[in-house]
């Protein structure tokens, strides 16, 4: 697709998933009365397999780092809106990839199914490099947040051993610290939580968006032959 081309963003998008034309129902317990009320919008939608609930947060981002990527000329992306063209001509499916070969062909002039393939691959590589940097901010994430706390649960609980050695007027603070491990457990279950299902929802909408795309491959190999 050509940069230029307008709604190039949309279109990724609804290679992907499937948008609800129902908006997910308004929590309007915290708004307040003079306020007007925005439809909300689910945090989760339906990848175009139907498979699987993906993040919508991280099928934007995923649509935003494949619209920069976008190769010039028509490829991987093109081929596939051919596709999407003629899925209600009832073909079946090898019928249907040749069918969008043909015409992709006819578009672009290109005869060759490697475009194909490559274009494909290097949208992968994008997403398998844009998951290798997300992998490593989670376990820097995991250390600054969830270690530090792990850390100074270890040197409170280690002092109030000490503590309890020490004469009555250090009670205070041995009863001051044991506070503060109770908020600590809490703080590292909710840290842990929030980035696992964070890590996890991440995980889900890569796996959607990289076995769409190598269905598609695996397809194109199987059923367009040069």
């Amino acid at each position: 697709m050509a940069d230029s081309e307008p709604g190039i963003g949309k279109k990724i998008l609804s290679f992907f998933i499937k948008e609800n034309d129902e908006p997910a129902q308004q929590d309007t317990g915290t708004s307040k009365p003079s306020e007007p009320q925005k439809p909300a919008v689910s945090a989760k939608v339906s990848n175009t397999a139907g498979t699987t609930d993906v993040d919508r947060k991280f099928v934007e981002h995923f649509v935003n780092l494949l619209e920069k990527a976008n190769l010039p000329g028509p490829d991987y992306f093109e081929y596939k809106q051919a596709l999407r063209n003629m899925e209600g001509l009832n073909l079946g499916e090898e019928k249907l990839f040749q069918a969008a070969w043909a015409s992709f062909k006819a578009m672009g002039g290109v005869q060759d199914t490697t475009i194909l393939k490559t274009s494909a691959d290097h949208y992968l590589a994008i997403l398998d490099k844009d998951r290798s940097s997300f992998l490593k901010d989670v376990e820097k994430a995991i250390n600054d947040r969830v270690g530090s706390l792990q850390n100074e649960q270890k040197k409170l609980e280690e002092a109030n051993a000490a503590f309890t050695q020490q004469i009555a007027d250090l009670q205070k603070k041995i009863d001051e610290n044991k506070n503060r491990l109770g908020q600590i457990s809490g703080e590292v279950t909710e840290q842990s939580a929030k980035i696992n299902a964070n890590k996890d929802s991440f995980e889900i909408t890569y796996k959607s968006f990289v076995e769409q795309i190598s269905s598609d491959l695996t397809k194109i190999n199987k059923y367009l032959h040069n």
